[in-house]
C-alpha cells in the first residue's frame, strides 16, 4: 500500500538530524513497547483501481434511482448548470480549505466575498458570513446571536423544519437558552400566541418561510409583534423563493439564515451542505464564522482579508461564542457559480416555475381526491389529505419510477414540485394515483 508522505528520504532524514535523531524508531523511543503496534495492522489488503471501480459499482447498483421526484422536506431536486460542477472540480477549488493565514489564499477568499455579497443581495440583508455547516445549524446559531444578558427565551415556530428544532434544542440546551414552541394553527404559526407571549425576556421569534408544510407565513405581522416586544426577529428561508417573495429584510428579519443546498447542491444523499447567515449591520459583530472583507494593500491593489472577527473566534471553544471549523468552503463556492451562472433573472424563472408547477400539481390531485389540507399561500410544497393511506400511495408511485411526497402520516403527504417536473411528470404521477384505491 502506498503512503503519502510529502518529502524525499533525504529531507526526513536532515528534519531528524536537526532535532537529534537518527531515526524514527529513535524519535518514539519513549513510547513504552508493550503499546507499540508490532505487525501490520489487522485490515484487507490494498485493491486496484480496477477492483474498487468493481465494487463500488456492485454497492452503487443497489441504489434506486428515481427518473422523477415529488419529495422536499428540507433537499430538493433543482436543476444545477454544468459550469458548476466544472468550476467546483478543478483541482485547485476541489481539496481547497481556507488555511492559516488565510491572505495567502486571494483566490479563495474572493471566491467567498463574492459569495457573501450575493447571500447578501438575495436576502436583502448588511452583512453576510462565509456559511456554517448546513440549515438546522445556521437557525442554532442565529438564535445564540439574539442572546442578551436579560433575554435568554427563544420563541421558536412548530412549523420549522423538526430537525432544525431540534438542533435548535441542542444548541440552546448548551448556551443556557429557554425554547419555547410557538403551536400551529390552520397551518401557519399562530400568530396570537406570540402576541401572548413575547415579552421582556424573549431575545428573538423564529419562523421559517415558506414553513414545514410550505406554506407562506404572516411574516411581516410577525415582524412588528416581535420588535415591539424589544426582541430580535429571525427567519428561515428557501433561497430559491426569494426569486419572487419578498426578502427577510422587507419583512423586517433581523437575521435570515437557511439551507444553500437548493442553490446548485446536489441532494446527495443529505450532504455535505452549507447554512448561509446574514444579518443587519447591527448584528454583524455576532455573527459566528468566518467573515470576508476586502481591503486594499500598500500598492493601492484589492485584496482580500478575514475581518471583524479575532481568528480564535474559528478555532477555540475557550475564545469563541461558538466553534465553526468549517466554513463549507466548497460548497458555497458552489451556490456563488449557481447564483452567477443564473443571476437575478435565472432566480426569478426558477421560483416562478416552482410555484406554478406546485400549484398546477395540487389542483389536479384534488381532483383525485387529494384535498389540500390548508387554505394559506404556498410556494413548492403542499400538504394534502386522502382516504388513500400514505403508503399504498407511494408505494404505487415508486413502482413507477416516480418518488412521491414526504409522508407525514397514514392520511397526510407533503408535495414538492421544482421547475425540473415537467407537466408529463405530473400528468403521469395523477393518473397513476387515480387509480390507487
Amino acid at each position: 500500500m502506498g503512503k503519502y508522505i510529502p518529502n524525499t528520504e533525504a529531507e526526513q532524514k536532515a528534519m531528524l538530524s536537526e532535532i537529534g535523531f537518527s531515526s524514527f524508531d529513535d524519535l518514539f523511543a519513549h513510547v513504552p513497547k508493550e503499546v507499540k503496534l508490532t505487525g501490520e495492522l489487522d485490515i484487507p489488503s490494498g485493491l486496484s483501481e480496477l477492483e474498487v471501480r468493481r465494487d463500488m459499482t456492485s454497492l452503487a447498483e443497489k441504489n434506486k434511482v428515481f427518473s422523477t421526484i415529488f419529495r422536499g422536506a428540507g433537499a430538493y431536486k433543482h436543476f444545477i448548470p454544468s459550469i458548476v460542477k466544472s468550476v467546483i472540480s478543478k483541482e485547485n477549488f476541489l481539496t481547497s480549505y481556507t488555511p492559516y493565514q488565510a491572505e495567502t489564499s486571494q483566490g479563495v477568499l474572493q471566491s467567498i466575498y463574492e459569495y457573501q455579497t450575493m447571500i447578501a443581495d438575495i436576502t436583502g440583508m448588511d452583512v453576510s458570513n462565509a456559511s456554517v455547516y448546513d440549515g438546522a445549524s445556521a437557525a442554532a446559531e442565529a438564535v445564540a446571536m439574539c442572546r442578551e444578558r436579560k433575554r435568554a427565551k427563544a420563541l421558536i415556530s412548530s412549523l420549522m423544519h423538526p430537525d432544525t428544532i431540534s438542533t435548535i434544542k441542542t444548541y440552546c440546551h448548551g448556551n443556557g437558552m429557554e425554547v419555547e414552541m410557538i403551536p400551529e394553527k390552520d397551518g401557519l404559526t399562530d400568530v396570537e400566541y406570540i402576541k401572548a407571549h413575547a415579552d421582556a425576556a424573549t431575545a428573538c421569534v423564529f419562523i421559517q418561510h415558506p414553513n414545514y408544510y410550505g406554506n407562506l407565513e404572516a411574516a411581516k405581522e410577525i415582524a412588528d409583534i416581535t420588535h415591539e416586544a424589544g426582541a430580535k426577529y429571525a427567519m428561515s428561508v428557501n433561497p430559491i423563493s426569494l426569486g419572487i417573495v419578498k426578502t427577510p429584510r422587507e419583512y423586517g428579519a433581523d437575521i435570515a439564515v437557511g439551507d444553500g443546498q437548493p442553490l446548485g447542491l446536489s441532494i446527495a444523499f443529505g450532504g455535505p451542505y452549507l447554512g448561509f447567515m446574514a444579518c443587519t449591520e447591527d448584528l454583524k459583530r455576532n455573527l459566528p464564522g468566518r467573515i470576508v472583507g476586502q481591503t486594499e494593500d500598500k500598492q493601492g491593489r484589492i485584496g482580500y482579508v478575514l475581518t471583524l472577527q479575532a481568528r480564535e473566534q474559528h478555532i477555540r471553544r475557550e475564545k469563541a461564542s461558538s466553534n465553526v471549523c468549517s466554513n463549507q468552503a466548497l460548497c458555497a463556492l458552489a451556490v456563488g457559480v449557481y447564483l452567477a451562472a443564473v443571476g437575478k433573472e435565472g432566480l426569478k424563472e426558477a421560483a416562478t416555475l416552482c410555484t406554478s408547477k406546485a400549484h398546477y400539481m395540487a389542483k389536479e390531485l384534488e381532483k383525485i381526491g387529494f384535498k389540500p389540507e390548508y387554505k394559506a399561500d404556498f410556494f413548492h410544497e403542499f400538504v394534502t389529505t386522502s382516504e388513500v393511506s400514505s403508503e399504498k400511495a407511494l408505494k404505487a408511485l415508486e413502482e413507477q419510477g416516480i418518488l412521491g411526497g414526504y409522508p407525514l402520516d397514514d392520511k397526510r403527504i407533503l408535495w414538492c414540485c421544482t421547475e425540473v417536473n415537467g407537466k408529463c411528470c405530473i400528468d403521469k404521477a395523477v393518473s397513476i394515483l387515480k387509480e390507487v384505491k
